[in-house]
């Protein structure tokens, strides 16, 4: 069977309650994950020592909390007490190489789907995400990681500039990425606005990424996390898988080979009070 999970963000306990409902089994089953498994959540290295242990059974995409793990382990950003016993922990730095090695989209034609951590951009089609997402794949592959990365997290690019240059370029199409929830109507991305699309949100003209009315067509349906305040929610075109865990909402899994919908969740009591 072909599973994809929403964001763990280091709910270990969460996360096994889910497999053991799902029945599975790392040597016969596969798993995609949405990206942020660690940070905030209370089991972070737990997370990440086991999903390292059956890392042949996973597809993983990178988001943002990801991101932030490898950004303290480099000393661009501060790290704090979820992060912490990974980077004390003398495994650390396999997992973290581990971490460096996973893409930003996953794609199965076959099966029909696309996973992304906060979605495909608007500006963008199957084909140019997946050039990207080698490109950004290598920069954080290199001997110059920490350098680029400290330069992409130093500013968000809301466009795509044609005439902007690989800085430019690379910045968007992390943070789409990674960090996407709205746009405007021509596909300029905001991100400021993290709540549910309510009338209000919507009023002040900002709608879903994936409603954006300028967005390239893609015949696979995309996959996504990173919005808990959207939740579980799916149509014909996208499924987002974040019902909010580390919030105490719910983890869920969606089957991915089967043609009937088959959504299974998982209550989430040992996350964080939503403030």
């Amino acid at each position: 069977m072909i599973w994809a999970i929403g964001d763990i963000q280091g709910c270990f306990d969460s996360l096994q309650r889910l497999l053991k409902r799902i029945d599975f089994d790392p040597e016969r089953d596969t798993l995609w994950l949405a990206g942020d498994l660690v940070n905030r959540g209370p089991k972070s290295r737990e997370v990440l020592e086991y999903l390292y242990s059956i890392r042949e059974s996973l597809r993983v995409v990178l988001g943002n909390h990801d991101i932030a793990l490898l950004a303290a382990a480099w000393g661009i950003k501060k790290s704090n007490p979820t992060l912490d016993p990974i980077l004390d922990d003398p495994r650390g730095g396999i997992w973290l190489e581990w971490l460096r090695e996973q893409p930003f989209v996953q794609a199965d034609l076959k099966l029909g789907y696309v996973m992304a951590h906060a979605g495909i951009p608007p500006e963008f089609g199957l084909g140019s995400s997946l050039h990207y997402n080698r490109i950004l794949m290598r920069r954080l592959q290199s001997d110059r990681a920490a350098e680029w990365l400290r330069a992409m997290m130093s500013k968000n690019e809301d466009h795509f500039d044609p005439l902007g240059g690989d800085l430019q370029h690379e910045r968007y199409m992390l943070a789409g990425f990674i960090r996407m929830r709205y746009c405007r109507p021509d596909g300029r991305l905001d991100f400021d606005q993290k709540g549910a699309p309510t009338e209000a949100v919507r009023a002040k003209g900002l709608i879903p990424w994936f409603e954006c009315p300028v967005r390239k067509p893609l015949k696979e349906k995309i996959l996504f996390g990173h919005w808990s305040t959207l939740g579980y929610f799916e149509n014909d075109e996208v499924c987002c898988l974040d019902s909010g865990c580390l919030w105490r909402g719910k983890l869920t899994a969606k089957r991915l080979d089967s043609e009937e919908r088959e959504i299974v969740q998982v209550e989430c009591p040992e996350g964080i009070s939503p403030v």
